[in-house]
């Protein structure tokens, strides 16, 4: 198996790891609306941790992108390829924050559950709190993964990696994840309430990792001049040296 192979494959497990492990994480954990959500979180503490380390697998994988991604992009545009690997570990940084608010937020629903007090709305206020905070990294974490997203699908569409369709559907769906964000941020809600932005990007890394596991990359033509370049520089020395 060659690295181009190997990194199609990676990439493709990885998308489909990173997807399934959110959508797994989002219906595991409890509601968390409502006036009287701690106690429904200390009833279900096992779900809520297992949306933690789902989240958390989801976070790790979406960094794993775009390492796997890198040695491969590289060799399109080094920079722009090195800048989408920071930008998703900024994403990944934003989303393991977002699971300590969210496990705090489950101490402090066991707390109150062992030990009632006679001012639950100060506990409330607290909790709401964490959980503001959970949205705001959320938020921050999906503004992280619009940029890199934009910087490798930009450099798939120069190097025609994957059919250009795929490329420019990778683009305009970060772009509509960008405005979901920015509209997030201005109204002060979480940006997982804006489902029909986040939803075409969600639907075309599926697409894009059934492509990769079945198709894998095309030869990029960048390479390919490259190589030609080089074979050419080659024969010409050689010739010279022969004369």
């Amino acid at each position: 198996m060659n690295l181009t192979r190997g990194t199609a494959i990676a990439t493709g497990v990885l998308l489909i790891v990173a997807t399934s492990a959110a959508l797994a994480a989002a219906a595991l954990a409890p509601d968390l609306t409502g006036t009287d959500y701690l106690t429904g979180v200390a009833e279900h503490p096992g779900r809520l941790a297992t949306g933690a380390v789902l989240y958390l697998i989801a976070a790790g994988t979406s960094v794993g992108i775009a390492i796997a991604l890198y040695p491969l992009l590289k060799k399109v545009n080094a920079p722009v390829a090195l800048g989408s690997v920071v930008f998703r570990t900024i994403e990944a940084v934003f989303y393991a924050a977002a699971v300590v608010s969210l496990l705090t937020v489950l101490h402090l629903g066991q707390r109150l559950a062992r030990a009632p007090t006679d001012n639950p709305a100060a506990i409330h206020e607290i909790g709401d709190s964490l959980l503001s905070m959970r949205d705001h990294a959320t938020l921050s974490g999906a503004l992280a993964f619009c940029v890199g997203a934009l910087m490798y699908y930009a450099l798939f569409y120069r190097s025609r990696l994957v059919p250009r369709w795929l490329s420019v559907w990778g683009m305009a769906g970060a772009l509509l994840m960008m405005s979901a964000c920015l509209l997030a941020l201005f109204s002060d809600s979480p940006v997982a309430g804006y489902t029909f932005l986040i939803l075409p990007i969600a639907v075309q890394e599926m697409a894009l990792a059934v492509w990769l596991l079945v198709k894998g990359f095309s030869p990029s033509p960048h390479s390919s001049r490259s190589s030609t370049e080089s074979s050419v520089a080659r024969s010409g020395t050689t010739a010279t040296v022969g004369t």
